[in-house]
C-alpha cells in the first residue's frame, strides 16, 4: 500500500527525553522518601503514557496520594530542571520530519500531555510542519493499544494501512503493527534496550530512513 501520511511517536523518537523523564519520577519518588532503584524507573517510563505511568507508580507506590495534575506539575519541574543542562533533541528525527511534511501530512502521537507535546514541538520549531498531535488525553488507552494510532488516520482521513509510524519503544511499535501501519523503529545506541523486532525496520538513526526503500 502507498504510504500517505507519516506518525512521529515524541519522546525517545524527537526528542531524547525519556532518560530525564526516568531521573525525574526517580526524583518524585525519592522526594517523599521512598526507595526506587534506575531499573524500574526506566521500566515505569519507557514506552508509556503519563496515565499508565501513574496508574503503575499508584499501585507499587500505595502512599502517593496527591492529584494527578500535582504529580504531573512536580515531575514537569523535576524533568526542566534536568532539561536546561542538555540538548535532548534528536535533529535526524527533526530533519527527517520536516523533509517529510513538505510532501505529506505529518503527526504526532505521543502518551505525553498535550502540553507536554505543545512545549516540545515549539521546543524543536516544527509548528508549521506538524499538521496536528494527539496525546494522553485524546485517545482511551495508552501504547500498546492501538487506539491512539488509529485516531490519527481518522484525523488523516485515510486508511491505517496507508500510514507509517516512527516509533523507539516495544510498547509503540506493537501498537502502529496492532493498528494496521507500517513502523520503522529507532533504536539509538546506549539507551536501554527494547524490543523492536516487530517493526518493518530498525534505524539507529531516522536520517537513514529513505522514501524509495
Amino acid at each position: 500500500m502507498p504510504i500517505k501520511a507519516y506518525i512521529f511517536d515524541l519522546d525517545g523518537t524527537l526528542l531524547d527525553s525519556e532518560i530525564l523523564w526516568c531521573k525525574a519520577m526517580q526524583q518524585l519518588i525519592y522526594s517523599r522518601g521512598l526507595p526506587v532503584t534506575d531499573s524500574y524507573a526506566c521500566e515505569l517510563v519507557f514506552g508509556r503514557s503519563w496515565g499508565d505511568i501513574l496508574a503503575r507508580l499508584r499501585q507499587d507506590y500505595p502512599s502517593i496520594t496527591e492529584a494527578a495534575w500535582v504529580l504531573e506539575q512536580e515531575s514537569q519541574q523535576y524533568y526542566e530542571t534536568l532539561h536546561a543542562t542538555v540538548d535532548i533533541r534528536i535533529h535526524g528525527s527533526i530533519d527527517l520530519l520536516k523533509k517529510l511534511a513538505e510532501r505529506y501530512p505529518v503527526a504526532i502521537v505521543s502518551g505525553s500531555t498535550r502540553r507536554q507535546i505543545a512545549d516540545a514541538i515549539a521546543l524543536m520549531d516544527i509548528h508549521d510542519y506538524v499538521q496536528f498531535y494527539l496525546g494522553n488525553e485524546d485517545y482511551p488507552r495508552g501504547k500498546p493499544d492501538p487506539s491512539g494510532f488509529l485516531l490519527a488516520a481518522c484525523h488523516f482521513g485515510i486508511d491505517p494501512e496507508n500510514c507509517l509510524v516512527f516509533e523507539d519503544s516495544s510498547a509503540g511499535v506493537r501498537a502502529a503493527k496492532a493498528a494496521g501501519m507500517h513502523c520503522v523503529a529507532l533504536h539509538q545506541k546506549g539507551h536501554p534496550p527494547q524490543d523492536v523486532s516487530m517493526a518493518d525496520e530498525i534505524l539507529s538513526d531516522l536520517a537513514e530512513f529513505h522514501l524509495d526503500l
